[in-house]
């Protein structure tokens, strides 16, 4: 007995199978030993003893499950696979009950792309910390820009596992194309294939696969997709004979897939096998407290891409940035601080190429005539309009008359005007 428990912890095992009837010891006085010392791990007993009591007592004991010979290859299977489950599921619970305790990272190497002190994305690290070691698959949304291929290496880097990290962009993919990069090909499966190809899932074995922009995949492709996530099984072009993949998969999106689901584009059995762990990466305008920092980080890689001295920057440049919107979120500032290190020369960083870009793109005036604003049933007068836009506008421009006057489309000396005409 205490051989065998010494042997689970040098082996740090998942699921044990037991038998009642063994040599030496018995399954009868093995479960209670096991379930004293190391009650988390799942004890599914496999006997041919059909006495009804018996059943009872194992699983008051503590056993996970009471599966009676001959055993079905598919029983103790979905047993295992539902044991395996509800662990993952306990150690997931515990992990997010440590991070809201505790606010630390237990892996902070695996996230040092990733540049923040934002409370939200704080926390969602803290929960793609705890996914990571499920070994599920993982859907990442968020916009264009925000860094879902940076969180799916985060997740590779945490859980562990030895081999590749192998990522395609599967957007444009019709499902010929599909099918021949992901699972490979036969030599001879159509015109042109005179060498057999190995697909990415198994290049990825051992290792992480991710697919990004998966809301555009075909309702093919979708089937596919699925086929690999529930099975683990997949058939290169040309094959009868199905392969299986151990590769953990990550898939992405910018859009919407709920509203895909209903619009009738996407799979709705797939979408709920994907959302089992969603990470949704917030856009940059909803973590402003996060420009310096970035900002920072990007004018340092820039200048040493460049082999250039890192520009010092004027204060005015964080509250102009905080004034545009950033459809294309943190690759969008990356950028523009490329474009700006790049045609500095010396002395502070200028602020004209944010300024150009932002005027054309930033802050466009809506082509909208009506309802731009909500008035109420008695009108103000135009001065008093002017002079709520005028505080807004200063508002968000902390001060700043140059950036007002952009955000109001008007010059600096005209904006100027109007404040003295405010204070008279």
């Amino acid at each position: 007995g205490s051989g065998i428990l010494d042997l689970v912890q040098e082996k740090h095992i998942g699921v044990i199978l037991l038998d009642l009837t063994m040599p030496v010891i018995s399954g009868k006085e093995l479960l209670p030993l096991v379930k004293a010392e190391y009650p988390e791990i799942p004890v599914i007993i496999v006997t041919g003893d059909t006495d009804i009591s018996t059943a009872v007592d194992c699983i008051k004991t503590g056993a996970f499950d009471y599966l009676v010979k001959p055993v079905k290859k598919s029983d103790l299977t979905a047993s295992v696979k539902r044991a395996i489950e509800i662990q993952e599921l306990k150690q997931e619970n515990l992990s997010l009950k440590k991070h809201l305790f505790t606010q630390e990272l237990d892996h902070p190497e695996a996230f040092s792309s990733i540049i923040t002190r934002n409370e939200t994305m704080r926390s969602m690290l803290m929960y793609v910390e705890s996914v990571s070691l499920s070994g599920k698959t993982v859907l990442i949304t968020g916009e264009t820009g925000t860094g879902k291929e940076l969180i799916a290496q985060a997740i590779h880097k945490v859980s562990g596992v030895k081999c590749d990290f192998i990522a395609v962009n599967v957007a444009g993919f019709e499902d010929s194309m599909f099918a021949d990069t992901l699972f490979g090909h036969t030599r001879g499966s159509y015109t042109g294939a005179e060498q057999a190809r190995e697909g990415l899932i198994e290049k990825a074995r051992g290792g992480t696969l991710f697919l990004d922009e998966i809301g555009d995949l075909s309702q093919l492709s979708q089937v596919k997709l699925l086929r690999l996530l529930e099975t683990f099984d997949y058939l290169p072009v040309g094959s009868d004979v199905p392969k299986r993949s151990d590769a953990r998969i990550i898939v992405a999106t910018n859009k919407n897939l709920l509203s895909l689901v209903e619009s009738g584009s996407f799979r709705k059995d797939l979408y709920f096998r994907l959302i089992t762990h969603h990470i949704e990466i917030p856009p940059l305008r909803e973590r402003k407290d996060d420009l310096i920092l970035l900002t920072e980080h990007f004018l340092n890689e820039a200048a040493a891409d460049l082999g250039k001295k890192v520009p010092a920057y004027p204060p005015e440049l964080i509250t102009l940035l905080e004034t545009y919107a950033f459809p294309g979120n943190v690759r969008e500032l990356k950028a523009y601080i490329y474009d700006a290190v790049s045609s500095h020369k010396s002395g502070i960083l200028s602020t004209e190429s944010f300024r150009r870009a932002f005027g054309i793109k930033g802050m466009p005036q809506s082509k909208k005539k009506d309802q731009i604003v909500q008035f109420p049933d008695t009108l103000p007068t135009i001065k008093e309009l002017t002079e709520i836009l005028v505080a807004e506008a200063l508002g968000r421009a902390k001060g700043n008359q140059t950036i007002a006057a952009q955000l109001l489309g008007i010059s600096q000396p005209a904006l100027n005007k109007r404040i003295k005409q405010r204070r008279v």
